[in-house]
């Protein structure tokens, strides 16, 4: 099951004695445990019935003793086992009450950051008897979909550029980017479209200053543009050097895996490339001014780079010194 139907079957009072959510992710944990905590119990019932633990404070007596209690004037009880993957032989410890858990306890184990051992029996009757939601990590190529989805499932839309500067500014950990855009949708009215206007009003990142336009002014080998971004970087110091070189860096590989496209058609090279179909046009516009053998030196100079930053070949040379020579040699 998805986070979204496990939720939904919450909404509607379907619960299941046993909840394992693990995984990389752990925006998806939490969402689902926090609805657990907030609503399954109502207030005056919750000082009684609602229990959380800690994984590294907690024992399988403790726990399954616990789990055992019958609730107090309420159908359900509700045990949730935060930081489990601190918790010591989980499979091993907890599996005899996994086998016949108490149907009053909802008992939710948050796993985070890595998944438990598939091979032991402990999964399997977790399935059997409850939910086993494993939470996956959203990668880059896939961040700028999400980020539509969640606005869309929510009753917004967002311009393709926005949603690119979003993906580019925040990363890929879930919690931060979905904290910025729901911040940005209590601003504006239900059903707009957030525009980069708004993305850098209320988040902070210039439409002008920012990566997205930094990499498409080097991919239209715009001296002049890409020099003022550089020289904005290097004055402002907002723009982390390790994330402009990362982002650069994921650009020129992107490129050059377009040169190699057999099926170079828009929506293919989108799906290969991860982007945006709005976006290939500017892969196909740089793909003519930076050749295969171009763009290999240039991840060679990005690695080269990220080393000086580090001190490593490099004495004096401030991180704006090393982004002005990087980009002046990008460009020649």
């Amino acid at each position: 099951m998805t986070h979204t139907e496990i939720i939904e079957n919450l909404k509607k009072k379907i619960y299941r004695p046993v909840y394992v959510l693990m995984g990389e992710e752990p925006y998806f944990i939490d969402l689902i445990s926090d609805y657990i905590a907030d609503n399954v119990l109502p207030e005056s019932e919750k000082s009684f019935n609602q229990t959380i633990l800690y994984g590294k404070d907690t024992t399988s007596d403790m726990l399954i003793t616990i789990a055992r209690r019958f609730p107090m004037m309420s159908a359900y009880q509700v045990v949730i086992l935060k930081e489990a993957q601190l918790f010591d032989k989980l499979e091993d410890e907890l599996l005899t009450y996994i086998e016949n858990p108490l149907n009053s306890t909802i008992l939710v184990i948050c796993y985070k950051y890595k998944t438990l051992d598939k091979r032991k029996k402990f999964l399997k009757v977790a399935a059997e008897k409850g939910i086993v939601f494993e939470s996956p990590k959203i990668y880059e190529n896939q961040l700028g979909a999400w980020i539509s989805k969640y606005i869309g499932d929510n009753g917004f839309k967002i311009a393709p550029q926005a949603n690119a500067m979003l993906a580019e500014y925040l990363g890929t950990q879930i919690s931060k980017v979905a904290n910025e855009l729901d911040k940005l949708m209590i601003l504006l009215p239900k059903g707009a479209t957030i525009t980069p206007a708004d993305v850098e009003k209320n988040i902070g990142i210039s439409k002008e200053y920012n990566i997205f336009e930094l990499q498409n002014a080097l991919g239209e080998r715009d001296i002049i543009k890409s020099n003022r971004i550089v020289n904005y970087f290097a004055s402002n110091k907002q723009t982390p050097f390790p994330l402009v070189i990362g982002g650069l860096g994921q650009y020129f590989a992107k490129l050059l895996k377009y040169h190699f496209l057999s099926d170079k058609s828009k929506n293919n090279a989108a799906k290969a490339l991860g982007v945006s179909p709005y976006f290939v046009d500017t892969y196909i516009k740089a793909a003519k001014y930076y050749s295969p053998k171009k763009l290999v030196e240039i991840i060679s100079m990005l690695r080269e780079f990220d080393m000086k930053s580090k001190g490593i070949g490099n004495v004096s040379s401030t991180e704006g010194d090393l982004l002005r020579e990087l980009t002046y040699k990008i460009l020649h």
